[in-house]
């Protein structure tokens, strides 16, 4: 199960335990998955029969993802537990730069079909070759790095910060928790940190004074970057758009601006300990997410999440996707 750890005023992160009818219902639409186009969940027509079968799906679980895609709380974030994930027979958790999941397993043919409930799957082709199911493991050489392959302390971010058609929502199942079951998935939601900022920096938030910049893996320069606010929309509940480790400000009360919304975001976070079969979804419009630190192995039995990402409305970034499909280029 999902261990919830907090300091301070923070907001716990709702769960929605899977009763035995919804389990079983995904196990079976997952297995009746692997048989559409050769299991190839990449294909526009395993998405399009994945998006067909998750109307399917008995109406408890099919309703909390419709309640949470209209209103995802004060933390912008809800835990499914009990998906269902090949346990027993769980492959060596992969330790290759890149890695991802080709394949409709158990497992990634669930984490899809939540995708599909809670509205299109995508992904970017700059980032693990575009596929749809990318697996998030520790990468030996990688530890500091600030990314998915790391291990070390991963700073706050939104999901793509820097990109104009970022996801709408991250999800992230775990199927193998760390050896000493103290990796920490780290919430921060805007509707929890917004009333610890002051005036002076939630106005300076909602100017175009902040450049974010992107990993080179997506090929953009220093110089790329355009200017862009930390907070857009309703004064009241704004969406938030920041990475710690890649947003600057760039006028002086920008600066200032930065440091308090970091210090607040600490203050408000929430950390969730995953277990295997937990699905964590965050609402990427409202909520940073990061990870504390821990210590891998690489013995095949480290920590293993496989991660989606889920767009509102895919047409938005049509120019973007060849063909209409799902991946974004550029």
């Amino acid at each position: 199960m999902a261990v919830q750890r907090s300091a301070g005023e923070t907001v716990p992160v709702p769960v929605c335990k899977l009763g035995g009818e919804d389990a079983s219902s995904i196990a079976a639409s997952a297995h009746g998955l692997t048989r559409v186009e050769q299991g190839l969940v990449d294909h526009p027509g395993w998405v399009a029969a994945a998006r067909s079968q998750w109307e399917e799906l008995p109406g408890g679980i099919r309703r909390s993802i419709r309640d949470f895609r209209r209103d995802s709380g004060r933390s912008g974030a809800l835990v499914v537990r009990g998906m269902p994930i090949e346990s027993v027979t769980l492959a060596a958790t992969p330790q290759a730069e890149g890695s991802v999941q080709r394949h409709a397993t158990l497992a990634a043919a669930g984490l899809l079909l939540v995708a599909c409930g809670l509205g299109e799957p995508g992904a970017f082709q700059a980032e693990k070759s575009g596929a749809l199911v990318q697996d998030v493991v520790p990468v030996r050489g990688h530890e500091e790095f600030q990314g998915n392959a790391g291990s070390a302390t991963l700073t706050f971010h939104s999901e793509n910060a820097f990109h104009e058609h970022r996801p709408d929502y991250v999800l992230l199942l775990c199927l193998r928790s760390d050896h000493e079951a103290v990796a920490g998935l780290r919430l921060s939601c805007i509707r929890t940190i917004l009333p610890r900022l002051s005036s002076r920096t939630r106005e300076a938030l909602f100017r175009a004074e902040f450049a974010t910049h992107a990993p080179p893996s997506f090929g953009a320069t220093q110089a790329g970057a355009p200017e862009h606010a930390v907070l857009t929309g309703a004064p009241d509940d704004p969406d938030f758009r920041v990475d710690f480790a890649a947003t600057q400000g760039l006028s002086a009360d920008a600066a200032q601006a930065l440091a308090e919304l970091s210090d607040a975001v600490d203050e408000a976070a929430h950390t969730l300990v995953l277990s295997p079969g937990d699905l964590a979804i965050v609402d990427n419009r409202v909520t940073v997410h990061g990870r504390t630190a821990f210590r891998p192995r690489y013995d095949g039995k480290d920590r293993w999440l496989q991660r989606s990402f889920s767009f509102i409305d895919l047409r938005r970034s049509r120019d973007h996707r060849p063909s209409d499909g799902y991946v974004l280029v550029k």
